[in-house]
């Protein structure tokens, strides 16, 4: 498989992977600079080379899934019987360098109501690398005089996010079709539709972090709610109320949005180092 099919069949996989490119060659190597391969946690696409030079770039690139590394590295060689490595020895006599570009996994975000503080959460959150899904049982609410059209005009004009908008009367039937590790944030209009949401969210283990909006009496009343519909002491610590950061405070529509997008970054860097 050519390694950019290969990129593409483990990015719509949801399996992080990283692209080792021979950046430059001086004297004899293997392969020409510009060669490619696809490193996964389990498996190799394409080759710069094999060998010691190969066998050491994949070390590094599975190094680099395990601790989820964001950000490029160069890995440097010599390839010479003088330069004997854990994998042998190579003797072409060339150096190389590789660049070691780590591509993660796309995370979802879901946000469930899309009112004052919801779409003001979305307009924050579709500036990132995401895919996000905004879900609201008012078809009014997601028009496009209201919300625009994402990645073209009005408040998600200017999106980087993936957009994806649904209405849902039933609004929790729409974490059925949520990537496997996503983010829920429930703060809709209705508290039976909260309760709804939060309720069939812990009951799909796949899903990442469950945040509900309200205070601590809402968050009471549902405990006792969410227990009589068999929810365990266990299941409810998944869920995460008040959602945000403490340290921005504040009522207002677009502070709150602030607070919970600084958190779900949060969340975002902290599961991608345990991928």
């Amino acid at each position: 498989m050519h390694w950019l099919d290969a990129l593409q069949d483990l990015r719509s996989r949801r399996i992080p992977a990283v692209i080792v490119t021979l950046a430059t060659v001086r004297g004899h190597a293997p392969r020409n600079g510009g060669a490619k391969m696809v490193v996964s946690p389990d498996a190799v696409y394409g080759t710069v080379g094999g060998g010691n030079l190969e066998q050491t770039a994949i070390q590094q690139a599975r190094r680099m899934l395990a601790d989820g590394t964001a950000e490029p590295e160069l890995l440097a060689l010599t390839l010479s019987d003088k330069a004997v490595t854990e994998y042998g020895v190579q003797c072409c006599g060339g150096e190389v360098t590789m660049l070691l570009e780590p591509i993660r996994v796309t995370p979802t975000v879901a946000v469930f109501g899309l009112g004052h503080v919801g779409l003001e959460l979305a307009r924050i959150l579709a500036r990132h690398e995401l895919d996000l899904v905004l879900v609201d049982s008012r078809a009014e609410m997601l028009t496009e005089e209201r919300i625009g059209a994402p990645g073209e005009h009005g408040p998600l004009g200017d999106t980087v996010a993936r957009v994806r908008v649904v209405h849902a009367p039933v609004p929790e039937t729409a974490l059925a079709d949520l990537a496997p590790g996503a983010h829920v944030l429930v703060m809709t209009h209705d508290h039976v539709e909260d309760l709804a949401i939060v309720d069939q969210a812990l009951r799909s283990p796949g899903l990442g972090s469950v945040g509900l909006i309200g205070s601590a009496s809402k968050w009471a009343r549902f405990r006792t709610k969410l227990h009589e519909l068999g929810q365990t002491d266990e299941d409810l610590a998944r869920v995460t109320t008040p959602i945000g950061i403490p340290e921005v405070s504040g009522k207002q529509p677009a502070v709150i949005a602030v607070s919970v997008a600084a958190r779900i970054l949060q969340l975002i860097d902290e599961a991608a180092a345990i991928e």
